[in-house]
Order: C-alpha cells, then sequence, then structure tokens
C-alpha cells in the first residue's frame, strides 16, 4: 500500500509546514505620513531571521519592521521627513543620498518593502538618474533601478552575523528548525522505500527510479527535475 509522500504533505498545508507568524511586517500595511515614530518593543519572531521592531505612530497606530541596526527602546524615528536623516528612518529614495545604505526596500511606490530584508541584509544608493529613478547595488551585487518614490529604511537589517556562529550539535539545529516549523531532518528519496517515495526502492542491483517526472504527471508524483533534458554532473563536451 502506498504512503503519503513529504511533497503531498508540503502541498496540503498542515500546520507543521507554515511559519507562525507573529504579525503583518511592511511599510506599506499603514498609510504612512511625515512624522515620527517611537521605538516601544522588539519582537524575535521565529518567521524572521531579522530582529522586528514594533513603531509607534503619531495617531496611535502600531506598526511592525524589521529592526534597524543599532535602534533602541524608547527612541524617536522619522517618517517621511527629508529635514531629519538618520539610521532606522523610513524615507523615500528620493530623499536618500548616494551611498547611503539602505533595506526593506519597495520594488514599487506602495508594494510593501519586499527586498534586503533577512538579517544582516543591506543595499547602497548608487546614484539619482535624471528621469525618476534611483539605482541601488543589491545584496547580490546587481544594480538594479528603482522609482524615486519607492521607500526604504536606512541602514542595515538587524542581527549580521547570525550565520557565523555554527551549530555544532545537531539538537540545535533540530530546535532552531522546529522553532520555525520546517522539516529536519530531511532524507533523501532515493533512499526510502518504494511504497514512501517515487525514487525510492533502490536495491542491490537496481539504482532506483530516474528523478525526472514529466510536465503532465499528476500533483503526488511531481518531485525531482520537472521534465529536465539532463540531470548530474556535466561529462565531456558540450555543444
Amino acid at each position: 500500500m502506498g504512503k503519503v509522500i513529504t511533497a503531498q504533505k508540503r502541498g496540503k498545508g498542515a500546520p507543521r509546514y507554515i511559519a507562525n507568524k507573529k504579525g503583518v511586517v511592511s511599510i506599506s500595511t499603514y498609510k504612512l505620513s511625515p512624522g515620527r515614530a517611537q521605538v516601544i518593543d522588539f519582537i524575535d519572531d521565529p518567521a524572521h531571521s531579522a530582529l522586528l521592531v514594533k513603531l509607534l505612530l503619531e495617531d496611535g497606530s502600531i506598526v511592525l519592521l524589521p529592526a534597524s541596526e543599532g535602534l533602541k527602546i524608547n527612541e524617536e524615528i522619522p517618517i517621511l521627513d527629508s529635514s531629519t536623516f538618520k539610521f532606522g528612518a523610513i524615507q523615500k529614495l528620493a530623499d536618500i543620498p548616494d551611498g547611503c545604505p539602505v533595506f526593506n526596500i519597495e520594488l514599487r511606490p506602495g508594494g510593501g518593502g519586499v527586498l534586503a530584508r533577512s538579517s544582516g541584509s543591506v543595499a547602497y544608493v548608487v546614484s539619482h538618474e535624471e528621469n525618476g529613478y534611483v539605482k541601488l547595488k543589491l545584496p547580490s551585487k546587481k544594480v538594479k533601478l528603482f522609482s524615486e518614490n519607492c521607500m526604504a529604511i536606512v541602514g542595515l537589517a538587524a542581527g549580521g552575523g547570525r550565520k557565523e556562529k555554527p551549530f555544532v550539535r545537531a539538537g540545535n539545529k533540530y530546535f532552531a528548525m522546529r522553532a520555525r516549523n520546517k522539516l529536519y531532518p530531511t532524507v533523501r528519496g532515493l533512499a526510502k522505500c518504494a511504497y514512501a517515495h517515487p525514487h525510492g526502492g533502490k536495491s542491490g542491483k537496481t539504482k532506483g527510479k530516474p528523478t525526472s517526472i514529466s510536465r503532465f504527471a499528476s500533483r503526488g508524483q511531481k518531485t525531482g527535475h520537472i521534465r529536465s533534458a539532463t540531470t548530474g554532473k556535466r561529462k565531456g563536451k558540450r555543444r
């Protein structure tokens, strides 16, 4: 009898495979107006690698954002205020000078911050173009043009150097992945039995089943390389 494989469980969307978020983290969730916001708390959210900061706006509403390096409790940060400039401020790219580090960048005006949001991420303002665009150097070293009306947070995301400390023990990695509702450890499909995975069934004489799957296969069978031309390490000359 067959067995429900991991890919089918993930596709169903069980709580085990859904991150436990503590709130909506975006700079476009609320209509921000020029003014100041006060830092009232920091939140360690398992769904985000960077520390989150809870901001109290002047109208009494609360916004969750990725924290900037160096923020403190009760500190006031400017919002859309070109007269005041400091790390942690929420500004439009048009008001940020060249060479300044930014993170949590909007891809389009009003779309919410989607770029450079993980811990330690930072992009740099390269130049302001004449046609209303700003050139940024992203963490991937790629240079991209953005509208000058896109918002971003000045500084770099908190939690830099997170990957420099090794887990050392498998138990530490297990609890870290469990806090994020991630499946750990994972077993290769080829190492499983034939009833547990489409790639399973390897024995002494056979090497299991190929990892190439047809594009027209059912959802439960679509694991591995979908409609792949070649798999594995390239050998010999390729034309």
